[in-house]
């Protein structure tokens, strides 16, 4: 196929993905389908693309809240989120042993894991002075297990009927990046949305102090920078609750900021190409699948015996 042709289908295809019956789940795997059977044109872009469009959706579904609910629940779920972090970065540390993935690499798959997928990798990368091939082996492996809890979550959650708030608190604490949280989470019900996005934004907050310890801990210059987009989805959350009588704006808003989440995850979907595939190691995928299945399993495990309850 021409570049000409495969740039046009492309576009066809991304339209496509803003009609309201496409869903994250047939998004996600037109865009894999793409880009294995046809080839991404310009992953590149659609890497910034998809980013961009993420941030910018995230802020929209803050119109969907009240300030007083993201306090609420950021507040309730701050706790369970640093017990989180802590066991899996220390169980990560030591998978990265048994799997032999020692170093940079092990630290980047278990903080990536820990806290918020490929914009943690980012952060921390220059912080344990990682090379380049280290950063792209754990993003790739990051990345092809968000591409699975896209698919799995919302079918065990469904199997072991989960209601939406249990669904939106474990995928909020147990799916790596914030687009496979929010992208399972739609796929659920609105009030799971609501609900991981806040916890799961909660989570991405503590990139920042993490980053910060690390450098402390390795004597590096590295500052982290503040995710605006939190910021951003936290003003918007403000704006519903001071304008009340714009609601219905508020609302279109979040309508049109769910259906570019589904936009997205087709651009993340063809992002999936085989030169990632290619760069995914045995050995740094077993500890990544097995870190993510230790940590998705005990979180559910936590929030259905009520251990952790429902915020």
């Amino acid at each position: 196929m021409s570049d000409r042709r495969r740039v046009l289908l492309f576009f066809v295809v991304a339209a496509t993905c803003l009609l309201p019956w496409v869903g994250p789940a047939t998004a996600l795997a037109a865009g894999i389908l793409f880009s294995l059977i046809v080839g991404n044109p310009a992953p590149a872009r659609t890497a910034l693309w998809s980013k961009a469009l993420l941030q910018a959706s995230v802020v929209g579904l803050g119109f969907g809240l009240s300030l007083g609910t993201v306090l609420r629940v950021g507040g309730r779920s701050a706790i369970y989120t640093v017990v989180g972090i802590a066991l899996t970065l220390a169980a990560g540390a030591l998978l990265g042993r048994l799997a032999g993935t020692t170093g940079p690499l092990s630290t980047l798959i278990s903080f990536g894991t820990a806290i918020c997928g490929g914009s943690a990798i980012a952060a921390m990368a220059p912080v344990v002075k990682a090379k380049s091939d280290e950063i792209a082996v754990s993003l790739a492996t990051v990345f092809t297990l968000n591409a699975a809890a896209l698919l799995l979550f919302p079918a065990v959650g469904s199997l072991l009927h989960l209601d939406q708030g249990q669904f939106g608190l474990w995928a909020g604490l147990a799916i790596h990046d914030t687009s496979s949280v929010v992208g399972a989470a739609s796929a659920f019900g609105p009030e799971a949305l609501a609900l991981a996005t806040t916890v799961k934004l909660t989570r991405a907050l503590w990139i920042m102090p993490c980053v910060l310890g690390a450098a402390l801990l390795a004597r590096s210059d590295q500052k982290a920078k503040f995710p605006l987009f939190i910021a951003g989805f936290v003003a918007a959350a403000g704006l519903r609750t001071l304008l009340p009588s714009l609601a219905p704006l508020w609302d279109v808003l979040v309508a049109v900021a769910r259906q570019s989440l589904v936009l997205t995850l087709f651009l993340i979907g063809t992002g999936l190409t085989r030169e990632v595939l290619r760069k995914v190691g045995v050995r740094p995928l077993a500890q990544g699948v097995v870190l993510w299945l230790l940590v998705s399993a005990a979180t559910l495990a936590a929030i259905v015996t009520g251990l952790i309850p429902a915020l």
